[in-house]
C-alpha cells in the first residue's frame, strides 16, 4: 500500500532526485521522523537507493521516472489520478449549476406569471394588463436584454478582453458571488513550517527563538523574555537540540537540517508570515452586479408569483406548468432568499475575518522589525548561535556505501 506523502514526492523532483531528510523536511516543513519514514518507503517502492557517507549521514537517490514506476506498479495511484480528473469535472459542474438554476428559476417564474396573468386577462380590466406590462418591464429588463439582437455584438469586446486577461464566465461568477473562491490561507500551516525550515537552513541549522517569532501566532507578550515554550513543537518536528551559553542564553540547533545532498541556491525568506486577506469574489465588478441584480429579480419575481398563486387554487385550475411551479414554489422561494442572504452574511463574516488577519500580520511584522533592530543582548545571543551553525554537503564522492552496488565490491574499493 502506498503511504508516501505526495508533497515529499514533489520535493524529491524539485531537488533533483537526490536528497537528504533535512533537505525535504526544511522544504515542506514536515517532521524529520515522518520524512525519513516516507523516503524509505518511497525508495523501497520506486527503486531508489541509499548512499551512506563516512559521517553516517544518509542520502536518498531516486530514478527520475519514479512516478512512472509507482504508477505502473500500483493500481491505487492510477485510480487516484483518475478520480482527481473526474472530480475536477464534477466540481466544475457543481459550480456552474447554481448559475444554471438561477436562470431556470427566473424563466420559470416569468413564464408562470405570464400564463397566470394571460389566463386572467378575460376577467381583468385594461389597468391590470397595463400594470403587469409595467411590472414586466421594470423587474425583468436584464433577463430579456440577453435576448435582444444587438447583445452578441456588444459582447465581442468583452470576449477579446477575456482572451487577453482571463476572467471567469457568468455561471462561474454566480458561484463565486454566492460562496467565494476558497480560503486564501488554506495552506497557511504548511507555509508556516516551510518558512521556519527555510530560516533554520539559512542560518546553517542554528537559531535563536526570536528568529522564529515572526512566523508564529499566539506566543504571548513575553516572547522576548524567558518564555520560549513555543520552540518545543519546532524542536520535536525538526529533531532539534537546545544549547545554553555561559550567560544563560538558550539557542537551538538542528543537526539533520545541516546536512545537504547538494549545494543549491537558497530560497528567499519573507520578513514574516503574511496571511492573505479574504476576497468577497474574484469575479469582475460587472459580473458581481449582474449576479446580484438577477438575484433581486429572482427574489421579487418569486414574491410576486406567491401573491398570484395565493392559496393554490389557480394552480389547480390552470394545471400544466403552473401546477408544476406551484409544487416547487417553496424551493424557488428558498433559493431566492438564500441567493441574497448568503452573500450578505458572507460579506460581514469576511470583514470580521480580515480585521483579525490584519492584526495578526501587524503583530508578526512588529516582531520582525524588533529582530531587524536587535539590541546588544540579542546580538550576543545570535553570535553564540552562529558558533553551532554549519553546512555539510554530501556529494556522491563522499559516499562509502550505496545500496545500488555490490557490497563486497564497495568494501574492496
Amino acid at each position: 500500500m502506498i503511504t508516501t506523502n505526495p508533497a515529499i514526492m514533489g520535493t524529491v523532483e524539485k531537488l533533483g532526485y537526490r536528497v537528504t531528510a533535512g533537505d525535504v523536511a526544511s522544504q515542506i516543513g514536515l517532521n524529520i521522523a515522518e520524512v525519513n519514514q516516507n523516503l524509505l518507503v518511497l525508495a523501497s517502492q520506486a527503486g531508489g537507493h541509499l548512499q551512506v557517507a563516512d559521517t553516517g549521514d544518509i542520502v536518498y537517490q531516486f530514478p527520475q521516472n519514479f512516478r512512472d514506476i509507482l504508477r505502473n506498479k500500483y493500481l491505487q495511484i492510477r485510480l487516484k489520478e483518475w478520480w482527481e480528473k473526474i472530480w475536477s469535472v464534477l466540481f466544475y459542474l457543481i459550480r456552474i449549476s447554481f448559475g444554471i438554476f438561477l436562470i431556470i428559476s427566473i424563466i420559470l417564474i416569468t413564464v408562470t406569471i405570464t400564463i397566470i396573468l394571460t389566463a386572467s386577462s378575460d376577467r381583468d380590466n385594461d389597468d391590470r394588463n397595463s400594470s403587469f406590462r409595467g411590472f414586466n418591464f421594470f423587474f425583468f429588463p436584464d433577463l430579456f436584454w440577453y435576448f435582444t439582437p444587438g447583445y452578441e455584438d456588444r459582447q465581442q469586446e468583452r470576449r477579446k478582453e477575456r482572451v487577453e486577461n482571463y476572467e471567469m464566465n457568468f455561471l462561474e461568477a454566480v458561484f463565486s458571488f454566492l460562496f467565494g473562491d476558497g480560503n486564501p490561507n488554506a495552506n497557511l500551516e504548511a507555509r508556516r513550517w516551510q518558512e521556519i525550515g527555510t530560516v533554520i537552513r539559512a542560518n546553517k541549522g542554528a537559531i535563536v527563538a526570536e528568529q522564529i517569532t515572526p512566523y508564529l501566532d499566539d506566543i504571548g507578550p513575553k516572547y522576548q523574555q524567558e518564555y520560549e515554550d513555543y520552540m518545543l513543537p519546532i524542536l520535536v518536528k525538526f529533531n532539534g537540540k537546545p544549547e545554553v551559553s555561559d550567560q544563560g542564553q538558550i539557542i537551538y540547533y538542528f543537526p539533520e537540517l545541516q546536512v545537504k545532498a547538494s549545494k543549491k541556491e537558497r530560497r528567499s525568506i519573507s520578513e514574516y508570515l503574511h496571511e492573505f486577506s479574504w476576497r468577497f469574489s474574484q469575479a469582475s465588478s460587472g459580473q458581481i452586479m449582474l449576479s446580484a441584480g438577477l438575484g433581486v429579480i429572482n427574489f421579487v419575481g418569486a414574491i410576486f408569483l406567491g401573491v398570484l398563486l395565493g392559496n393554490g387554487v389557480i394552480g389547480a385550475k390552470i394545471g400544466g406548468l403552473v401546477a408544476f411551479v406551484q409544487g416547487i414554489y417553496g424551493l424557488l422561494l428558498i433559493y431566492g432568499i438564500g441567493f441574497l442572504a448568503i452573500p450578505i452574511i458572507r460579506y460581514f463574516w469576511i470583514k470580521n475575518q480580515n480585521g483579525k488577519i490584519n492584526n495578526r500580520n501587524k503583530e508578526r511584522q512588529i516582531r520582525a522589525r524588533l529582530l531587524a533592530n536587535a539590541d546588544n543582548n540579542l546580538q550576543i545571543k545570535m553570535a553564540f548561535a552562529r558558533e553551532f551553525g554549519k553546512e555539510k554537503v554530501i556529494s556522491e564522492y563522499d559516499s562509502i556505501y550505496s545500496s545500488d552496488r555490490d557490497l563486497l565490491e564497495q568494501e574492496f574499493e
